[in-house]
Formats: C-alpha cells, sequence, structure tokens
C-alpha cells in the first residue's frame, strides 16, 4: 500500500507525492496499459486491476488517516487522476465517484457513520458512487422524484436513478431522496442515505455508452426498499442538497483532471508520431500545419494544467471554489475533446484505426463536457460567481 501521507514540511509533502506518482505510474504501465485495448473493446470491468488498485489504497486516498486512508491533498489527487486518464480514462472513473461518496460521509456524516463506512471505503471493502440523475432529471437536481418515507426505524425509499457509475459492480450508494416531496423551497425537503444493496435495491440495465467503457454506468430501480433511519447522512433531514454540492465541486475538479489527462495523451501520441511520419521527403513535424495544432494542443495542455491546479488547492484550502472547479472543468475538457479531435487528423487514417488509442481518446472525450454539471452549466456558474465575488 502507498503510504500515508504525513509531511513535515513543504519539501517532505513533494517527496512523497513524486513517491505515490512513480510508483503509479509503474502501476499504470505494468497492470493497465497492457490490457486496455482487450477490456476496453469487450466493454470487461477490470476486476483484477481494480484488486490491485485496493491494495495500493486508491479507494482511500482522500480519507483520513484516522479512519484508515491515506489522506492525500486534492491536488496530489488531481495528478492522480490525470495520470490514469492518460492511459485509460474508465480507471479514474471507479475511484471518482467513490470518493465523492466518501467524502460525503467524511465532511458531513455523524462520528458513527464515519466509523462505520470511512475504514470499509478506503480498503475498497466498501466502494460505490452517487445516486442524483434521475430519468426525468439531470442538471435540475432539485426536480428528483425519489421518495424516502420514514416508516418507524427505516426509511422506505421508492423511485428511479440513471446513469449511476459504479451501481453495478460496486455495493453501495450515496441516495439523494426526497424525504418531504412538499418543501418549498425544494432543497429543503432532500436528504442523503448512505445506502448499501440489500432487498428492493435494482439494477435494472447497463447503459451501452459510446466511450468509457469497461466502468459500469447503469439505471436503478427502487421498490420499497428500506434504509435504516441512522442512515440519514448527518443525522438530520433537509441538508441533501447542500451536502452533494460540495462532493460536485471535488467531482468536477475530478472530471477536469480526466480531461487534461486525455488532452496530454492526445498530444505526447501527436508529438511522437509526428516526428515518425513522414511526407514530401520529411517528417509532418516539420510542416508548419501540423506545427500549428502542435503548438496549439500544447498551449491547451498547460493552461488546462494551471487550472486544474489552482481549483485543487482552493479546495484544499477550504475555500468556496465553484467558480474555480467550473473554470477548471470546463477549460480541460474542452481541451480533452478538441486535442483527441487534433490527434486524430494528425494522425491521419491510423487515428481512426483501433490500432492506435487516438479513436478511444476521441469516444471518451465527448462524455466529459456533460457529466458532472454540462459545460454549458459550468458557464453559467462561472458568471454568476463573478457577479457576488465582484458588487458594484
Amino acid at each position: 500500500m502507498i503510504a500515508p501521507n504525513a509531511p513535515s514540511s513543504d519539501a517532505a509533502a513533494d517527496d512523497n507525492e513524486q513517491l505515490i506518482l512513480d510508483m503509479l505510474d509503474r502501476f499504470l504501465k505494468a497492470e493497465v496499459a497492457p490490457h486496455v485495448r482487450a477490456l476496453e473493446s469487450s466493454d470487461t470491468y477490470p476486476e483484477e486491476i481494480v484488486e490491485h488498485m485496493k491494495t495500493m489504497g486508491l479507494f482511500g486516498c482522500l480519507i483520513a488517516p484516522e479512519y484508515g486512508g491515506l489522506g492525500l491533498n486534492t491536488r496530489t489527487y488531481a495528478r492522480i487522476i490525470e495520470r490514469m486518464s492518460a492511459v485509460w480514462m474508465s480507471v479514474s472513473g471507479i475511484i471518482n465517484s467513490h470518493l465523492i461518496m466518501a467524502m460525503a460521509v467524511q465532511r458531513f456524516g455523524t462520528e458513527a457513520q464515519k466509523q462505520a463506512y470511512l475504514p470499509r471505503f478506503a480498503t475498497g471493502e466498501l466502494r460505490g458512487g452517487i445516486g442524483l440523475t434521475e430519468p426525468d432529471c439531470g442538471t435540475d437536481l432539485q426536480a428528483i422524484r425519489t421518495a424516502a418515507r420514514r416508516d418507524g426505524d427505516h426509511y422506505v425509499v421508492n423511485g428511479a436513478k440513471t446513469w449511476i457509475t459504479n451501481s453495478l459492480h460496486g455495493n453501495c450508494l450515496i441516495l439523494l431522496v426526497k424525504t418531504d416531496p412538499a418543501a418549498e423551497p425544494r432543497h429543503r425537503g432532500m436528504s442523503l442515505l448512505i445506502a448499501e444493496k440489500g432487498p428492493g435495491f435494482q439494477v435494472s440495465r447497463k447503459l451501452e455508452k459510446l466511450g468509457y467503457k469497461g466502468i459500469d454506468t447503469c439505471e436503478l430501480n427502487f421498490d420499497d426498499y428500506r434504509v435504516p433511519a441512522d442512515r440519514l447522512l448527518g443525522g438530520e433531514e433537509g441538508r441533501g442538497l447542500q451536502q452533494i454540492l460540495g462532493g460536485l465541486e471535488l467531482g468536477r475538479i475530478n472530471v477536469a483532471a480526466r480531461g487534461l489527462g486525455i488532452a496530454a495523451a492526445a498530444l505526447d501520441a501527436s508529438v511522437a508520431y509526428s516526428q515518425m511520419r513522414k511526407t514530401f521527403g520529411k517528417p509532418i513535424c516539420e510542416h508548419q500545419a501540423i506545427q500549428l495544432k502542435l503548438g496549439e494542443m500544447a498551449t491547451r495542455v498547460q493552461a488546462a494544467r494551471l487550472l486544474v491546479d489552482a481549483a485543487a488547492q482552493a479546495y484544499d484550502r477550504g475555500e468556496r471554489c465553484d467558480m474555480e472547479a467550473g473554470m477548471a472543468k470546463y477549460f480541460a475538457t474542452e481541451a480533452g475533446v478538441e486535442n483527441s479531435i487534433e490527434a486524430m487528423r494528425i494522425h491521419g487514417a491510423y487515428g481512426y484505426s483501433k490500432e492506435f488509442d487516438i479513436e478511444r481518446l476521441y469516444r471518451d472525450a465527448p462524455l466529459l463536457v456533460i457529466g458532472e454539471g454540462t459545460n454549458e452549466l459550468q458557464r453559467i456558474i462561472i458568471a454568476k460567481q463573478l457577479i457576488a465575488r465582484n458588487p458594484v
């Protein structure tokens, strides 16, 4: 397992981070990269890779050491996600939703909930994600219909969720429900439940996707599913929306780091290929048209990296960072899409072939401009925060 992060100085923290990243790079090179094409092509869940991730402590990388985690900062976590995504984005998704769930419990759970769940989250014994989106509800979370009715010492849950990552192979979700459907404003009737699989918790369908293969994304039905009342996050009804919005800041930093990873992988592949491929008697990297593309791609990667780092540092300082996370998510994911397209053009027909990784990057990248809040929503959040932080 990676050693917990307990540096005594900035230099020690930097050294520890580099050790972690070096170990991760070795893992990705030896255990992930050789199997990506086969697993991705067959849309097979990477069970052996997940088991290795457990032993490395990656499922607990943000969980505090007192609960069995590594206690890494968000900046290091973002760099882990960037590296994972450059090799295979689906692997990063396996820990992203899981850690949003874990951080919701760590930040808002009762001490009893933390003691009961965080150690099991850290080891990967309990794995899962967040149950937010519904068939008629995505960006507007206050429109959810899944209801939880109190019945003695339990809540009885009825409703449906969709596009839920880690719900087939995982065994626990943070579930957003309406505990008071008549509440006004609507958010006052929303709560989060720590929901382990059991009778009434049904995975109804695995969704087929353009990209992001290997990882499970499913539709769920809840039919008189009973959750013990002590699983109400924080022990107080009506706080669910506020609790999950803090988690979405972390999720958007993660998605931004994924976009950065894809953008960087597309750039690296293009730089290498452009020096090997020759046309008109010289490597294509000597043609001005290719140089213009490489210059733009490299600038996008560097700008995205700085935005992701700034958002991660703001999150670590405990500041409100919806604007910073939104900027990072918006720019870095667009960079992933644009760089994947440019890489395909640089590679020509080979970029369209499954013999190269470019076509997978091209299929994976579009998800990022939609997930964790569309990029249209991110721009609205950025604008609203600009006005709120700069009143006349």
